[in-house]
């Protein structure tokens, strides 16, 4: 076994999976605003929707390799998406004990991977760079998604409740806006990087 090629490869999962990006971040304001428990639809739709992501790019990474305007398609809308949903996080009030605020769900987070760039991109290298080096054929493809997947919703479970944390610490009206603005432009800043420097 290529000792070499196995650490390449966990390196950037891990990092791929826990670096900032639109699901993480995502996960961070809405734990900050809703708590784990009223977090997990959302995060079960991510993980749901890039599991799936996974297994279709690992099938099809010829033909979106080969058809670059695709992913150009996907990497500017999921831009955009992310983008608005940065807006909806750096200008949301804070909420108090007993006021509800709209919570995002398994059909948001499971969207969201529709047009993440970031998650097409990750599972395009994954499946071409990593994966076919280790074996042809789909078994190797699969087991990169179970192992991604794991390490993903891991991930996802992190920035959650490193959210609620951030809650607890920000407590105040004013603090839980300035919460909100600094994790909104944290993912402005994703979309922006999304857009024009990948």
């Amino acid at each position: 076994m290529d000792w070499a090629l196995v650490s390449a490869t966990a390196l950037f999962m891990v990092s791929m999976t826990f670096s900032p990006g639109p699901n993480n971040l995502l996960c961070a304001a809405h734990g900050s605003q809703h708590g784990i428990r009223n977090t997990l639809p959302l995060m079960a739709g991510m993980f749901f929707g890039f599991t799936v992501l996974a297994l279709i790019i690992g099938v099809g990474a010829v033909f979106i390799e080969q058809n670059a305007n695709i992913l150009q398609i996907l990497v500017y809308a999921g831009a955009l998406y992310i983008a608005y949903l940065s807006y909806k996080i750096a200008f949301s009030p804070p909420i108090s004990a007993d006021e509800s605020t709209q919570l995002l769900g398994f059909s948001t987070g499971l969207f969201l991977q529709l047009v993440n760039g970031k998650a097409w991109i990750h599972f395009i290298v994954l499946m071409t760079t990593f994966a076919t080096q280790f074996a042809p054929g789909y078994g190797v493809k699969i087991l990169f998604v179970l192992i991604n997947s794991t390490l993903g919703f891991t991930a996802l479970c992190t920035w959650a409740f490193a959210g609620t944390l951030l809650r607890k610490i920000f407590n105040t009206p004013g603090q839980v806006r300035t919460l909100n603005l600094l994790l909104g432009l944290s993912l402005f800043s994703v979309a922006i990087w999304i857009a024009f420097f990948q």
